[in-house]
């Protein structure tokens, strides 16, 4: 038998009714037994959670369904006829060319031939090779033994050291394909033959920080400057102690901030919020409120947290408010972006209607209960989201009204995502001064990728010690970002 199978509800209402039936019991025991009710509600509620009514990942999700929706298909495996997939081309600059001559031993006899053209194939191979230049630099000594050395290159200061390109290589591969430092060395040395070290890997990533200063101030001002932007925090391990990663984008810059706290604190350090004027996406983590900026609340948690309601609680009123944000998020979609006033107040009035009907299904805590009891009286999770709703109804609905607003905080938690996907590869930060080297470089290569520059050359132009052109311009196409 399943959890699935039983009315657990039923159940559970059945044992209480029997417990206030029941006079012969013991007070002790009949505490008990309440205690051992409260605990099988408490943990039915958590095995029924899932990536649909909370915040929990789909991977977490029970007997999940890993094939599509859609059922079987009599499709073959594979792309389809018709499907635009990715074609090898020929190249037209060939790094080597090699002639091929027809024997004319093979021939027969007694002809005359004349070359009539080439037929040409091509093979794309990659040459994985060290490649070490070496400078002479020439002395020159006069009669009385005075020497003149010609002057190296800059940054060629050591006899032997590694090259620009290799280091941007491996913080590639250490900051965007997030591979181990122990693997990085094993493929230096297993695919080139160079001896690069753990610690010479660590020193590569801590120069691109260094390097990346000047970056950082600037995403700060380009993202507090800005009219849209998304934050969201999710929870890291540095040395096994749990800490904080905090994150602040738009759909032009990233900024990744790693703290002890999770607060105010941390926002402040971060330096981006108290001077934030415009519109600021989040999951309402109440120290967002502390700054006097617009405020605009994802909608998705909603959706989750209503389905939530609705499944464990029975909160008719939940499986409507669902409803009813899905239809104004489809009606904003189709008026291009944001509702016309008289739209947006009619869906306002249909919105007010369906709380003052929550109301009356999830009413707050009897007062007359309180028991001499002071402050706030504890609600149900059920009530919190529906006064959450009721309080905050501008920010709940602000999507309908400012064109710019997205009606979730999608931005962010998708910034946030590889950041859970390195501590998947690694478990955790070695020290806070690693976190932060991440981070900081993280947040340089999600906004070249948002640029429209690749990884590989964002990190040749970081380690060239030039600024990628989007720093170098006024910057209002991401101040003003919009999505």
């Amino acid at each position: 038998m399943k959890v699935e199978d039983i009315d657990v509800d039923a159940a559970l209402n059945s044992v209480r009714t029997l417990l206030r039936e029941e006079e012969g019991l013991s007070p002790a025991l009949r505490s008990s037994l309440e205690v051992l009710l409260v605990l099988v509600t408490l943990l039915l509620n958590r095995i029924t959670l899932n990536s649909k009514n909370s915040s929990k990942p789909p991977s977490t999700d029970p007997h999940r369904e890993k094939n599509s929706r859609r059922g079987k298909s009599d499709r073959k495996p594979g792309a389809q006829k018709g499907h635009n997939g990715t074609t090898l081309e020929p190249v037209d600059d060939p790094d080597e060319v090699t002639e091929i001559k027809v024997d004319r031993r093979t021939l027969p006899k007694g002809m005359v031939y004349r070359e009539a053209g080439h037929e040409i194939r091509q093979v794309i191979d990659i040459d994985i090779a060290r490649f070490v230049t070496e400078y002479r630099a020439q002395i020159l000594e006069d009669d009385q033994g005075n020497r003149w050395v010609a002057a190296f290159p800059e940054g060629v200061n050591r006899p032997v050291q590694y090259g620009l390109s290799l280091k941007a290589n491996a913080v590639y591969m250490s900051q965007y394909q997030l591979i181990p430092y122990d693997r990085i060395r094993d493929h230096f040395q297993d695919q080139m033959q160079i001896p690069v070290s753990v610690g010479s890997v660590f020193n590569f990533n801590k120069e691109a920080y260094e390097r990346l200063a000047p970056f950082e101030q600037w995403a700060k001002t380009e993202l507090a400057k800005s009219m849209l932007m998304h934050a969201d925090e999710t929870g890291i391990n540095i040395s096994g102690k749990g800490h904080w990663l905090h994150c602040a984008s738009n759909a032009a810059v990233t900024l990744f901030y790693p703290h002890t706290r999770r607060g105010t604190e941390a926002m402040g350090e971060m330096g981006i919020l108290p001077f934030f004027k415009g519109v600021l996406c989040h999951d309402h983590w109440k120290p967002y409120y502390h700054y006097p900026c617009i405020h605009a609340l994802c909608n998705a948690h909603h959706l989750r947290e209503l389905e939530r309601a609705w499944e464990q609680d029975q909160q008719q009123w939940a499986k409507e408010m669902q409803g009813l944000l899905i239809d104004i998020a489809k009606a904003v979609e189709d008026a291009g972006g944001w509702l016309a006033p008289a739209e947006a107040k009619r869906w306002r009035r249909r919105y007010r209607k369906h709380l003052a009907k929550a109301e009356i299904e999830c009413p707050p805590p009897d007062e007359s209960q309180r028991n001499g009891k002071r402050g706030r009286l504890k609600r149900s999770k059920a009530r919190n989201l529906l006064e959450r709703l009721r309080d905050f109804e501008q920010d709940v609905l602000r999507f309908m009204d400012v064109e710019i607003v997205p009606f979730t905080n999608n931005q962010g938690e998708n910034d946030l995502r590889m950041t859970k996907v390195q501590q998947k590869i690694s478990g955790c930060f070695r020290s806070m001064e690693g976190a932060k080297i991440f981070c900081r470089i993280r947040s340089y290569l999600s906004t070249c990728r948002k640029q429209g520059m690749t990884a590989t050359q964002a990190l040749d132009l970081l380690f060239q010690g030039r600024n990628p052109d989007f720093m170098e311009s006024d910057g209002s196409s991401a101040g003003n970002c919009a999505e």
